[in-house]
Protein backbone atom coordinates (compact mmCIF):
# COMPACT_ATOMS: atom_id res chain seq x y z
CA UNK A 1 0.00 0.00 0.00
CA UNK A 2 1.42 3.61 -0.69
CA UNK A 3 -0.07 5.52 2.59
CA UNK A 4 0.69 4.70 5.80
CA UNK A 5 -1.96 2.84 7.97
CA UNK A 6 -4.04 1.93 4.76
CA UNK A 7 -3.07 -2.09 5.90
CA UNK A 8 -1.64 -3.62 8.56
CA UNK A 9 0.02 -6.88 8.56
CA UNK A 10 -0.92 -8.94 11.75
CA UNK A 11 0.59 -12.77 12.27
CA UNK A 12 2.45 -14.43 15.56
CA UNK A 13 5.48 -16.39 16.11
CA UNK A 14 6.32 -19.19 17.95
CA UNK A 15 9.90 -19.43 18.47
CA UNK A 16 12.80 -20.08 21.29
CA UNK A 17 12.82 -16.41 21.86
CA UNK A 18 14.64 -16.63 25.37
CA UNK A 19 16.59 -20.02 24.16
CA UNK A 20 15.80 -22.22 26.71
CA UNK A 21 16.66 -19.72 29.69
CA UNK A 22 12.22 -19.69 29.95
CA UNK A 23 9.28 -20.80 28.25
CA UNK A 24 8.34 -20.57 24.77
CA UNK A 25 6.59 -17.73 23.62
CA UNK A 26 4.92 -16.64 20.55
CA UNK A 27 5.05 -13.02 19.24
CA UNK A 28 2.36 -11.35 17.94
CA UNK A 29 2.76 -7.98 15.81
CA UNK A 30 1.48 -5.49 13.89
CA UNK A 31 3.46 -3.98 10.75
CA UNK A 32 2.22 -1.29 8.49
CA UNK A 33 2.37 -2.56 4.76
CA UNK A 34 3.12 0.83 3.65
CA UNK A 35 6.48 1.77 5.83
CA UNK A 36 7.38 -1.63 7.32
CA UNK A 37 6.75 0.42 10.92
CA UNK A 38 5.94 -2.18 13.59
CA UNK A 39 2.69 0.07 15.44
CA UNK A 40 2.95 -2.47 18.49
CA UNK A 41 4.09 -6.88 19.40
CA UNK A 42 3.64 -8.57 22.64
CA UNK A 43 4.94 -12.27 23.90
CA UNK A 44 2.21 -14.23 24.84
CA UNK A 45 1.95 -17.95 25.77
CA UNK A 46 0.26 -18.84 22.95
CA UNK A 47 -1.27 -16.84 19.36
CA UNK A 48 -4.68 -16.12 20.89
CA UNK A 49 -7.19 -13.35 20.75
CA UNK A 50 -6.24 -11.72 23.80
CA UNK A 51 -3.00 -10.82 21.93
CA UNK A 52 -4.31 -9.36 18.87
CA UNK A 53 -7.00 -7.31 20.86
CA UNK A 54 -3.91 -5.62 22.90
CA UNK A 55 -1.51 -4.83 19.87
CA UNK A 56 -4.56 -3.27 18.39
CA UNK A 57 -5.64 -1.22 21.42
CA UNK A 58 -1.83 -0.32 21.24
CA UNK A 59 -1.77 0.51 17.65
CA UNK A 60 -4.76 2.50 17.79
CA UNK A 61 -4.00 4.52 20.67
CA UNK A 62 -0.83 5.46 19.08
CA UNK A 63 -2.14 6.00 15.71
CA UNK A 64 -5.72 5.58 14.74
CA UNK A 65 -7.65 3.68 13.01
CA UNK A 66 -5.85 1.26 10.61
CA UNK A 67 -8.09 0.76 6.64
CA UNK A 68 -7.51 -2.66 7.05
CA UNK A 69 -5.67 -5.72 8.33
CA UNK A 70 -4.29 -8.44 6.83
CA UNK A 71 -4.06 -11.79 8.35
CA UNK A 72 -4.24 -15.62 8.29
CA UNK A 73 -6.59 -18.07 9.07
CA UNK A 74 -5.98 -18.53 12.79
CA UNK A 75 -8.64 -18.95 14.97
CA UNK A 76 -8.27 -15.84 16.62
CA UNK A 77 -10.01 -14.29 13.35
CA UNK A 78 -12.48 -17.26 12.53
CA UNK A 79 -15.78 -17.11 13.12
CA UNK A 80 -16.80 -18.64 16.62
CA UNK A 81 -19.22 -21.32 14.54
CA UNK A 82 -19.54 -22.24 11.23
CA UNK A 83 -20.47 -19.79 8.61
CA UNK A 84 -24.16 -19.67 7.59
CA UNK A 85 -25.12 -19.54 3.54
CA UNK A 86 -24.23 -16.16 2.23
CA UNK A 87 -28.01 -16.10 1.39
CA UNK A 88 -29.10 -16.87 4.94
CA UNK A 89 -30.85 -14.23 6.84
CA UNK A 90 -29.22 -14.49 9.81
CA UNK A 91 -25.03 -13.02 9.36
CA UNK A 92 -22.18 -15.71 10.41
CA UNK A 93 -21.17 -15.44 13.47
CA UNK A 94 -18.03 -13.79 14.47
CA UNK A 95 -14.69 -14.62 17.14
CA UNK A 96 -13.92 -11.94 19.45
CA UNK A 97 -11.82 -10.10 17.60
CA UNK A 98 -13.54 -10.16 14.01
CA UNK A 99 -16.60 -8.59 16.32
CA UNK A 100 -13.62 -5.92 17.56
CA UNK A 101 -12.89 -5.43 13.79
CA UNK A 102 -15.69 -5.13 12.11
CA UNK A 103 -17.29 -2.28 15.11
CA UNK A 104 -14.42 -0.32 14.54
CA UNK A 105 -15.06 -0.76 10.61
CA UNK A 106 -11.52 -1.95 10.60
CA UNK A 107 -11.77 -4.68 6.89
CA UNK A 108 -10.07 -8.12 7.49
CA UNK A 109 -8.37 -9.31 4.79
CA UNK A 110 -7.45 -13.41 4.35
CA UNK A 111 -4.08 -13.90 2.88
CA UNK A 112 -4.27 -16.48 0.58
CA UNK A 113 -0.42 -18.13 1.92
CA UNK A 114 2.01 -17.21 4.07
CA UNK A 115 4.44 -15.97 0.70
CA UNK A 116 1.17 -13.07 0.45
CA UNK A 117 2.28 -11.81 3.73
CA UNK A 118 5.82 -11.05 2.90
CA UNK A 119 6.39 -7.94 5.10
CA UNK A 120 5.47 -9.80 8.48
CA UNK A 121 7.14 -12.89 7.42
CA UNK A 122 10.64 -11.39 6.86
CA UNK A 123 9.76 -9.81 10.42
CA UNK A 124 10.22 -12.69 11.80
CA UNK A 125 13.29 -13.51 10.33
CA UNK A 126 14.77 -9.92 11.40
CA UNK A 127 13.56 -10.82 14.51
CA UNK A 128 14.75 -13.67 15.19
CA UNK A 129 17.85 -12.82 14.31
CA UNK A 130 18.48 -9.68 16.31
CA UNK A 131 15.74 -9.75 19.44
CA UNK A 132 16.95 -13.06 19.95
CA UNK A 133 20.52 -12.16 20.75
CA UNK A 134 19.38 -8.60 22.35
CA UNK A 135 16.88 -10.63 24.72
CA UNK A 136 19.90 -12.88 25.63
CA UNK A 137 22.20 -9.98 26.08
CA UNK A 138 19.86 -8.24 28.54
CA UNK A 139 19.35 -11.50 30.34
CA UNK A 140 15.80 -11.55 29.88
CA UNK A 141 14.35 -14.85 31.29
CA UNK A 142 10.62 -15.09 31.46
CA UNK A 143 7.53 -13.69 29.09
CA UNK A 144 6.99 -10.13 31.54
CA UNK A 145 10.99 -9.27 31.11
CA UNK A 146 10.78 -10.08 27.28
CA UNK A 147 7.50 -7.42 27.28
CA UNK A 148 8.60 -4.94 29.15
CA UNK A 149 11.98 -5.18 26.85
CA UNK A 150 10.01 -4.58 23.53
CA UNK A 151 9.37 -1.18 25.28
CA UNK A 152 12.78 0.07 24.19
CA UNK A 153 13.68 -2.26 21.45
CA UNK A 154 10.92 -1.78 18.75
CA UNK A 155 11.55 2.17 18.34
CA UNK A 156 15.09 1.08 17.90
CA UNK A 157 14.14 -1.33 15.62
CA UNK A 158 11.93 1.25 13.08
CA UNK A 159 14.46 3.66 13.15
CA UNK A 160 16.75 1.26 11.52
CA UNK A 161 14.22 -0.77 9.07
CA UNK A 162 11.52 2.10 8.62
CA UNK A 163 11.23 2.98 4.49
CA UNK A 164 9.01 6.46 3.23
CA UNK A 165 5.78 5.63 2.35
CA UNK A 166 5.14 6.11 -1.38
CA UNK A 167 2.27 8.10 -0.39
CA UNK A 168 3.69 10.97 2.02
CA UNK A 169 -0.49 11.31 3.99
CA UNK A 170 -0.81 9.24 6.58
CA UNK A 171 -4.10 6.84 6.29
CA UNK A 172 -4.94 6.56 9.71
CA UNK A 173 -8.63 7.58 11.05
CA UNK A 174 -9.62 9.29 13.78
CA UNK A 175 -11.58 6.71 16.70
CA UNK A 176 -14.97 8.35 16.40
CA UNK A 177 -16.67 9.88 19.48
CA UNK A 178 -19.33 7.54 19.84
CA UNK A 179 -16.37 4.70 20.08
CA UNK A 180 -15.44 3.81 23.54
CA UNK A 181 -12.45 1.13 23.05
CA UNK A 182 -12.91 0.15 26.31
CA UNK A 183 -16.20 -1.46 25.47
CA UNK A 184 -14.73 -2.43 21.77
CA UNK A 185 -11.52 -4.31 22.12
CA UNK A 186 -12.73 -6.77 25.05
CA UNK A 187 -14.41 -9.94 25.36
CA UNK A 188 -18.38 -9.91 25.32
CA UNK A 189 -20.78 -12.58 26.45
CA UNK A 190 -24.33 -12.31 27.13
CA UNK A 191 -25.90 -13.75 30.06
CA UNK A 192 -28.69 -14.82 31.67
CA UNK A 193 -28.78 -13.30 35.29
CA UNK A 194 -29.83 -15.72 38.06
CA UNK A 195 -32.59 -15.33 41.11
CA UNK A 196 -30.08 -14.23 43.19
CA UNK A 197 -29.01 -11.11 40.78
CA UNK A 198 -26.29 -12.95 39.91
CA UNK A 199 -24.14 -13.30 36.75
CA UNK A 200 -21.83 -16.48 36.09
CA UNK A 201 -18.90 -16.12 33.59
CA UNK A 202 -15.88 -18.66 33.38
CA UNK A 203 -16.30 -19.86 36.87
CA UNK A 204 -16.49 -16.00 38.29
CA UNK A 205 -19.90 -14.60 39.77
CA UNK A 206 -20.41 -11.10 39.22
CA UNK A 207 -23.52 -9.58 41.59
CA UNK A 208 -25.75 -7.08 40.18
CA UNK A 209 -26.41 -4.71 42.14
CA UNK A 210 -30.15 -4.30 44.12
CA UNK A 211 -31.89 -1.23 45.17
CA UNK A 212 -33.29 1.80 43.39
CA UNK A 213 -31.70 1.54 40.11
CA UNK A 214 -34.29 -1.34 38.93
CA UNK A 215 -31.80 -4.25 39.03
CA UNK A 216 -33.94 -5.97 41.48
CA UNK A 217 -36.17 -7.23 38.87
CA UNK A 218 -33.26 -8.39 36.56
CA UNK A 219 -33.96 -12.03 37.41
CA UNK A 220 -33.76 -13.84 34.09
CA UNK A 221 -33.10 -10.98 32.11
CA UNK A 222 -29.92 -11.29 29.53
CA UNK A 223 -27.09 -8.91 29.87
CA UNK A 224 -23.90 -8.41 28.29
CA UNK A 225 -21.04 -9.47 30.49
CA UNK A 226 -17.69 -7.77 29.11
CA UNK A 227 -14.07 -9.66 29.97
CA UNK A 228 -11.28 -6.55 29.83
CA UNK A 229 -7.89 -7.93 29.11
CA UNK A 230 -6.89 -7.32 32.49
CA UNK A 231 -9.11 -10.05 33.61
CA UNK A 232 -12.12 -7.70 35.10
CA UNK A 233 -15.90 -8.13 34.55
CA UNK A 234 -18.35 -5.65 33.11
CA UNK A 235 -21.65 -6.14 33.12
CA UNK A 236 -24.01 -3.92 31.05
CA UNK A 237 -27.42 -3.74 30.01
CA UNK A 238 -27.70 -1.50 27.16
CA UNK A 239 -25.66 1.29 27.24
CA UNK A 240 -26.15 1.24 31.43
CA UNK A 241 -23.69 -0.23 33.47
CA UNK A 242 -24.86 -2.85 36.50
CA UNK A 243 -21.66 -3.91 37.71
CA UNK A 244 -17.67 -3.84 37.68
CA UNK A 245 -15.04 -6.91 39.20
CA UNK A 246 -11.89 -5.85 39.67
CA UNK A 247 -9.49 -7.26 37.91
CA UNK A 248 -7.43 -9.72 39.42
CA UNK A 249 -4.08 -9.86 41.21
CA UNK A 250 -2.56 -12.65 38.84
CA UNK A 251 -5.18 -12.42 35.85
CA UNK A 252 -5.50 -16.41 34.23
CA UNK A 253 -5.21 -16.24 30.41
CA UNK A 254 -7.92 -15.31 28.43
CA UNK A 255 -9.35 -17.55 26.30
CA UNK A 256 -12.49 -17.01 24.02
CA UNK A 257 -15.14 -19.08 25.34
CA UNK A 258 -16.17 -21.26 22.40
CA UNK A 259 -19.79 -22.04 21.58
CA UNK A 260 -20.36 -17.83 22.19
CA UNK A 261 -22.29 -16.52 19.23
CA UNK A 262 -20.60 -12.54 19.07
CA UNK A 263 -22.17 -9.81 16.75
CA UNK A 264 -21.13 -6.24 15.86
CA UNK A 265 -22.97 -3.62 17.08
CA UNK A 266 -21.50 0.16 17.55
CA UNK A 267 -24.68 0.77 19.29
CA UNK A 268 -25.43 -1.78 22.81
CA UNK A 269 -28.30 -4.14 22.61
CA UNK A 270 -31.34 -1.99 23.84
CA UNK A 271 -31.58 -2.40 27.68
CA UNK A 272 -33.96 -5.12 29.23
CA UNK A 273 -35.27 -3.10 32.06
CA UNK A 274 -36.42 0.15 32.06
CA UNK A 275 -35.19 2.49 34.87
CA UNK A 276 -35.94 3.83 37.48
CA UNK A 277 -34.62 6.67 39.51
CA UNK A 278 -34.49 6.61 42.89
CA UNK A 279 -36.68 9.52 44.75
CA UNK A 280 -33.58 11.74 45.48
CA UNK A 281 -32.85 11.81 41.57
CA UNK A 282 -32.80 14.87 40.72
CA UNK A 283 -34.95 14.22 37.78
CA UNK A 284 -37.37 13.64 41.00
CA UNK A 285 -36.71 17.27 42.66
CA UNK A 286 -39.22 19.81 42.61
CA UNK A 287 -37.56 23.53 41.65
CA UNK A 288 -38.57 25.61 44.04
CA UNK A 289 -41.56 28.40 43.14
CA UNK A 290 -42.77 26.01 40.21
CA UNK A 291 -46.32 25.31 39.16
CA UNK A 292 -45.65 21.61 40.35
CA UNK A 293 -44.25 23.08 44.10
CA UNK A 294 -46.76 25.55 44.52
CA UNK A 295 -49.65 22.80 43.75
CA UNK A 296 -47.52 20.36 46.27
CA UNK A 297 -47.62 23.43 49.29
CA UNK A 298 -51.18 23.85 48.13
CA UNK A 299 -52.25 20.50 48.88
CA UNK A 300 -50.11 20.17 51.82
CA UNK A 301 -51.79 23.68 53.64
CA UNK A 302 -54.99 21.94 52.78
Amino acid sequence: MGAEGTLLQLDGSRHAWLEGRGPELVLLGAIDDATGRVTAAVFRDQEDAAGYLEIMRDTIEANGLPGAIYRDGHSAFAPSTPRRHPLADEDPALSQVGRALAELDIDSILAGSPQAKGRVERLWGTFQDRLVVELRLAGVVDRDGANAFLVDYLPRHNRRFVVPALDPAPAWRPVPDEVDLDRVLVFKYRRKVAKDHTVTLGGHVLQLPRGATGAANYAGKRVEVHVALDGSLVAYDGRRRLAVSAAPADPRQLRTDRGQRVRPSLIPAAATVPWIPPLDHPWKRIPPGSKRDKRLTESLGS
